[in-house]
């Protein structure tokens, strides 16, 4: 199976979230895997499907003035102004379409550690996690609190990555994030780029080719339009 790296872009929040949904709903080769990493035209904050707006709003960085939006994955909050942000379709051919989301989780983050420690970075796969009070449970500030399978450093336990998962009948859709001040020098994306899609094609047993972008223009101005209202931002 073929793992299609689609060319890099920069776009809105909505316009990021609808390009992720739509890969993995209407992908025009339903046998490939396929990946992108991408950037924000403005400062943005996505949060996951099931929040409720009402956490989401008291928990913004204090200095955050951009665009929020929903995403259609799970997960807590994650602030993108400093990170480097992918997403991986893997179609439902696949067998890791079959796994455990903790399973394939862990085989994501255990190809963008090694990808990382590739470039010099300490980083491993977090393999356990204390016992929280009930307090302490619930919704999280993405980069506050690693758990099971996150990314972290060894040294200092400072959380790397996270991602969240949604599962279709098309497939499995990751969306990642790997937070540039957590490291302890600074990230090569291009260098970072090339590791980590090398990484995972071999951990997913997926050969890279470069691909050129399915035509879904359309198909993204729309949804993103629905993803700017408020029964979307407001939907719990």
């Amino acid at each position: 199976m073929l793992l299609d790296l689609l060319a890099p872009r920069t776009d809105s929040a909505t316009a990021n979230m609808a390009t992720d949904f739509l890969l993995l709903q209407h992908y025009s080769a339903p046998t490939h895997a396929r990946f992108r990493a991408y950037g924000w035209s403005r400062p943005a904050v996505t949060f996951g499907f099931g929040q409720k707006i009402a956490w989401v709003r008291d928990h913004l960085p204090a200095d955050f003035a951009g665009e929020l939006c929903r995403r259609p994955t799970g997960g807590g909050l994650v602030d993108h102004r400093n990170d480097y942000t992918y997403a991986l379709v893997i179609p439902r051919e696949s067998p890791v379409a079959d796994l455990r989301a903790v399973e394939s989780y862990r085989l994501v983050h255990e190809a963008l550690a090694a990808a990382l420690r590739a470039l010099g970075h300490d980083a491993i796969v977090k393999l356990a996690c204390e016992q929280l009070s009930p307090a302490n449970t619930g919704p999280t500030l993405c980069f506050t609190r690693a758990e099971l399978y996150d990314v972290v450093n060894p040294t200092t336990g400072k959380k790397l990555a996270g991602a969240a998962q949604k599962r279709s009948k098309r497939g499995l859709l990751f969306q990642g994030s790997l937070a540039r001040p957590a490291l302890a020098h600074d990230l090569d994306d291009e260098s970072f780029h090339a590791a980590f899609t090398s990484q995972v094609a071999t951990t997913l047993n997926l050969v890279t080719t470069p691909a050129p972008w399915p035509d879904l223009d359309e198909s993204i101005t729309a949804l993103a339009e629905q993803y700017t209202t408020t029964q979307w931002i407001d939907y719990r």
